[in-house]
């Protein structure tokens, strides 16, 4: 099992970042609710977006420019 984090989408392609490298990964395959930041489950062929991951991830970003905006 790996993990990613969809960077962007490109036309009918997601670019997810796995360990710094970033693989193009069609669209068709992601859930349909996929979007930039998920945090995503990775095993064998199948995608599915980690919740709690993303959600902590969001939290800690969103906190990160509250200090900065101060």
């Amino acid at each position: 099992m790996k993990r990613g984090i969809i960077d962007r989408f490109e036309g009918e392609l997601a670019v997810i970042e796995v360990n710094n490298v970033t693989m193009d990964v069609p669209k068709s395959k992601l859930p349909s609710t996929a979007k930039e930041g998920d945090v995503l489950i990775i095993e064998d062929d199948t995608y599915t977006i980690d919740k709690d991951e993303t959600d902590k991830r969001r939290r800690e970003i969103q906190d990160l420019m509250n200090k900065l905006f101060e």
